[in-house]
């Protein structure tokens, strides 16, 4: 039961974040519901955020910190030279690097059409043409429609630099295509057509794919449109007033999946495809806004959430979580999430009978040999856990010996025999106080005839509802002697958070900015790095460590807490499908 810290994801998150500025009012270098029908995903950004729309939003006002210039400019020059091998090549300075970004401040549109019926297109360059099969070519429907409006001359510098640090000379052909002069750039790698007219830049893989994009925007329409399609409907309402977008038709996956390697072994994939019911998913959407201070991520996985389909992955969710009674008003990280294992097992199962046509006997052997491995039925081992997991921390410097961590079980004598018999001679030791059962587990090497050859231990308290891992003993009961009160104790924030979703959550994400100890974390984060810089297998990963330790000591401890007080999320299923809410504040 050990993990990454989760502060990591979380400041990577938050950079990615910050790289991509946010628009002030609606921008698009194209309706989205003007795209052809056969569009199966697109992302769109709008734009650069302007007056007070940054300067009150949080998020802006820590990126724009004038404490963080140097780690944001030295950020910004590495993002921008990833690789450092080519001595021949001038790299970019810090001042460069921060103008090709302004780029980012027109909007634009990446997305993937689905081949035409006719599938006329040429393949793929990228693919092995040995590997590709001959009746039907592979498909790479990636377009990109970008706003230059401004940016003529900063693009063309671009693309141009771009151009001049690869090793071998592309072959460039000028082209016509629907009526515009194009550009058509054929690499070992690839071929890729490109074309700047009007105010647009417009990139794809495939010649159909392009020459629709240039006719859309010349204004004809496709005979079909994206906005004529349900699944897009049905996701619309989240599509509005976001800042980014993003849209996925969910219903084309299974059609995806088999075009991507026509013929091969993905196409014997399909019965277990079918039999996964994949058609049960309808759509993804999801957006990015700013509220005030506060920074929203919103997500819906929309679709039949019938029993028997893809949505038996997601707990129906509880209205209190069972490892909420740990908490306590100290906590600065909790992170929650139900999985439905009986359910997915189920379906893995069906799918499996329906896909191969095994017969009932023979997924009952297979069934029967793994009883008998672990000592119990397959449904009744993954039956023992609610599917509640969760993550807490109290210390704020984030020690990793602090760090619990919770499973929720249904049924102790039966998670112990199972623990008994997965873990066998990793089990140290075993000692029972009151109703929980201590266990002692090496992670490194197991106990023999010829003596304990263990190492690397870890602790687990298994209680009535819930098996409990840490580093130390001493976490444990730390938790324990917490949770053994008549009501838990949230922190405040958390509460307030929390009242904002549903009654009950399948998904439940929780951090205090203000309560971390930084300057110890930003230490210990440094001195992580130089150990891994030290231990590295190569010359490049030792020089990443350095470099990420360098620009580690160039961030204020205090800059984070200045301007971000919490982050609250929020996951949860009904009839319509799974439902994510995330806010930065």
């Amino acid at each position: 039961m050990t993990s990454r810290r989760p502060t990591h994801a979380l400041v990577l998150s938050l950079l990615a974040l910050l790289l991509f500025p946010l628009h002030s009012t609606a921008q698009s270098p194209v309706d989205p519901g003007k795209l052809p029908a056969r569009t199966t995903f697109y992302v769109l950004w709008h734009g650069t955020p302007s007056g007070d729309l940054r300067a009150k939003n949080s998020l802006y006002a820590l990126w724009d910190d004038p404490d963080l210039a140097p780690a944001r400019s030295a950020f910004l020059a590495s993002l921008m030279n990833p690789n450092e091998k080519q001595k021949d090549k001038p790299a970019l300075s810090r001042e460069e690097a921060a103008q090709y970004l302004t780029l980012l401040d027109n909007p634009f549109l990446v997305g993937y059409f689905r081949a035409p019926e006719s599938a006329n297109a040429k393949p793929a360059a990228s693919m092995n043409k040995s590997t590709a099969p001959p009746d039907k070519p592979v498909w790479n429907g990636l377009f990109l429609i970008y706003d230059r409006s401004g940016k003529e001359e900063l693009l063309s510098k671009a693309v141009l630099r771009l151009r001049g640090t690869e090793t071998e000379l592309p072959k460039l052909t000028t082209l016509t295509i629907a009526g515009v002069p194009a550009l058509k750039v054929e690499r070992k790698s690839g071929v890729t057509y490109w074309a700047e007219f009007s105010k647009y830049a417009v990139s794809a893989q495939e010649l159909p794919v392009f020459e629709d994009i240039l006719n859309l925007l010349n204004g004809k329409t496709a005979a079909t449109t994206l906005s004529q399609v349900e699944a897009f409907n049905e996701a619309k309402p989240l599509l509005t007033e976001g800042l980014l977008e993003i849209f996925l038709n969910a219903s084309h996956l299974k059609e995806l999946a088999l075009e991507s390697a026509p013929g091969g072994p993905t196409a014997q994939f399909k019965p277990f495809l079918n039999a996964l019911k994949l058609d049960s998913l309808h759509s993804f959407a999801a957006r990015l806004s700013l509220e005030g201070s506060r920074t929203r991520f919103q997500g819906v996985l929309l679709g039949d959430t019938t029993p028997g389909g893809l949505f038996d992955i997601f707990s129906e969710g509880q209205a209190h979580p069972a490892s909420m009674a740990f908490l306590s008003p100290s906590t600065l990280y909790y992170s929650e999430s139900q999985i439905d294992f009986v359910g997915i097992y189920k379906m893995i199962k069906r799918a499996i009978t329906q896909a191969a046509g095994a017969s009932a006997q023979q997924i009952n052997l297979i069934e029967s040999a793994a009883a008998t491995r672990i000592g119990m039925p397959l449904e009744d081992a993954f039956g023992l856990t609610t599917g509640e997991f969760a993550s807490l921390q109290t210390n704020p410097a984030f020690d990793k010996n602090q760090q619990l961590y919770f499973l929720g079980i249904h049924n102790k004598p039966d998670t112990l025999k199972l623990a008994r018999t997965l873990l066998g001679d990793r089990i140290s030791s075993e000692r029972n106080e009151g109703s929980t059962t201590f266990l002692k587990v090496s992670l490194q090497g197991g106990q023999s005839s010829a003596g304990v050859t263990q190492w690397n231990f870890y602790y687990v308290a298994v209680t009535p509802n819930a098996l409990l891992g840490a580093s130390k003993t001493e976490t444990l009961r730390a938790y324990i002697e917490s949770g053994a009160g008549a009501d838990p104790a949230p922190p405040q924030a958390l509460q307030t958070a929390r009242a904002q979703f549903p009654e009950k959550l399948n998904g439940l994400t929780f951090f205090d900015f203000q309560k971390v100890d930084w300057a110890a974390l930003k230490a210990e984060w440094i001195a992580e790095a130089n150990r891994a810089k030290q231990t590295a297998k190569s010359t490049d990963a030792a020089k990443n460590n350095a470099n990420f330790a360098t620009w580690l000591s160039q961030i204020p401890p205090d800059a984070i807490p200045r301007h971000l007080h919490t982050l609250a999320g929020a996951g949860w299923k009904d009839a319509k499908g799974v439902h994510f809410d995330e806010w930065l504040d």
